[in-house]
């Protein structure tokens, strides 16, 4: 049985443009939500967001090459930079036998809208040749590959808020199974964006409290929806002897996922949280936890009233009584939702939860709804001597998942 450890980490975030900025913010209780900074507010409903703050792209890319990337992309390539230099993998692994997966959400929205907006002001002519790969979901996923030279499988999963744990969880199967030695896994999302806000704000998802470090509250009595935030996450997979035998640094290992659906509707969740429980109950399973095993699970988390609800019902449903055991949070607290890169995101924050021993708070919230009643971390983060972590994500389309991690420790 092959097994798969996380060797890199990379991201760029809210709440810190690096895993270790950003890592420090949430264990400070950083909330990266604020004001929207980079386009006019004043026709909106909803005017704040988790954006990306001080990311100079040219410490990515060529300032020539600007006009040719969505910044969805030029995330997703600065979270994979850090991964990489992080893992030292490159030049240790076949070309034929790493792999990329990038999921996204939406892709390079920035793009369709402007060159939407080129062609029914100018014409045709004034849509520039580069819109295409800019725009499509893969191009991260592609980018990524030549950047670093993986010619060996490559995927890029598009499953909503689910895309960025789908494509970490497709890629640990993929190492486990025998397809790579390696794969750059992770999630980019660029669509803080008039038109987003005006499309969730329409359908009621979004949250419509004014102060900003109030308006993500996981599991608050008075959560009335999401935040919309955006980033990347990136980290590096690889087989276990195939790290341990060129003195890999070893997060954690990866060791279960679950990937299902609710079949149910088209934005709600199950109301029941059977599908969600039941990617739980399969990512546990394969990952061996035990009775025994002290978790942490990073919850989805998104503060609308359905998901905080039905999240609590998946999480008891999957593990009973032990549920109660568990350290429960929500980091878009801090972040707000990144839509495709809040799996990834989340993926690492359990990874460095488990290997620090340390639960990162949720913030904001002041009095916790009485349906949702595990032992969530509020306000200050709390040390654990944690041996299992899991992230949970769920996505538009009924798409659930689970990825669950353990405490590493030499052998």
């Amino acid at each position: 049985m092959r097994r798969v450890v996380v060797t890199g980490l990379g991201a760029v975030t809210p709440v810190g443009n690096d895993v270790a900025t950003m890592w420090r913010n949430m264990l400070d209780g950083v909330c990266g939500i604020d004001r929207i900074k980079n386009f006019n507010t004043d026709d909106l409903a909803v005017k704040i967001a988790g954006e990306v703050k001080d990311f100079d792209p040219t410490t990515v890319i060529e300032k020539r090459d600007l006009r040719k990337t969505d910044m969805y992309t030029i995330f997703a390539l600065a979270a994979a930079k850090e991964a990489v230099e992080d893992s030292g993998i490159i030049g240790t692994v076949d070309p034929t036998r790493l792999g990329s997966y990038i999921g996204c959400g939406i892709g390079g929205l920035y793009s369709f809208v402007e060159n939407t907006q080129a062609l029914l002001e100018k014409g045709p002519r004034k849509v520039s040749p580069h819109f295409i790969p800019k725009m499509i979901g893969n191009i991260a996923t592609g980018q990524v590959a030549i950047k670093y030279n993986a010619k060996g499988v490559s995927l890029s999963t598009m499953s909503a808020c689910a895309s960025g744990s789908n494509s970490i969880g497709e890629a640990f199967h993929a190492v486990k199974d025998g397809y790579a030695d390696a794969i750059i896994a992770g999630g980019a999302e660029c669509v803080v964006h008039p038109l987003t806000i005006a499309g969730f704000s329409n359908m009621k998802a979004l949250s419509t409290t004014e102060d900003p470090k109030k308006a993500s509250i996981p599991f608050d009595v008075k959560r009335n929806g999401f935040v919309m935030g955006e980033g990347a996450g990136v980290m590096i997979l690889e087989e276990y002897e195939h790290a341990k035998a060129r003195g890999a640094k070893i997060y954690a290992e990866f060791v279960g996922y679950g990937n299902t659906c609710d079949a149910h509707h088209v934005t709600a969740p199950d109301p029941e949280g059977a599908g969600l429980a039941q990617a739980i109950r399969v990512s546990f399973e394969e990952g061996g936890v035990k009775d025994s095993d002290v978790v942490y699970i990073n919850a989805h988390g998104t503060s609308t009233p359905m998901n905080d609800k039905t999240e609590t019902m998946a999480i008891k449903a999957a593990l009973g009584d032990k549920a109660y055991d568990a350290s429960v949070s929500s980091t878009k607290s801090m972040t707000g939702h990144m839509l495709g890169a809040t799996g990834a995101i989340e993926a690492i924050v359990s990874v460095l939860a488990v290997k620090e021993g340390i639960v990162p708070p949720t913030i904001g919230t002041d009095e916790v709804d009485p349906v949702c009643d595990l032992d969530y971390t509020l306000g200050e983060a709390k040390k654990r001597d944690l041996t299992v972590s899991a992230s949970t994500n769920l996505g538009f389309g009924g798409h659930d998942t689970c990825l669950v991690f353990r405490k590493y420790t030499e052998e």
